[in-house]
């Protein structure tokens, strides 16, 4: 696994935690612990996804700040090595 992959995977383990968490928020708001635990997933993702928008470009068309549509000078998934 090269380096970009294991940054998404990293990238989509925190967005799928913070979003589980998010559902457990909305049955359960007054749990603090699980909303501080939601608030420190996010800020360890928020260096993630610039050390990934740093070396590869932008993660998601929300984070694309330019003219350009960089993200399809990627390769496509089919385009990758199995």
């Amino acid at each position: 696994m090269n380096e970009r992959q294991m940054l998404l995977k990293k990238i989509g383990t925190y967005r799928f935690t913070i979003t589980d968490i998010d559902m457990f928020l909305d049955t359960h708001p007054g749990d603090t612990e699980m909303l501080a635990l939601r608030n420190r997933y996010a800020q360890e993702l928020r260096p993630l996804i610039e050390q990934f928008e740093s070396r590869f470009g932008p993660l998601t068309k929300r984070e694309n700040q330019t003219n350009t549509w960089s993200w399809v000078k990627d390769p496509w998934p089919w385009d990758m090595e199995a």
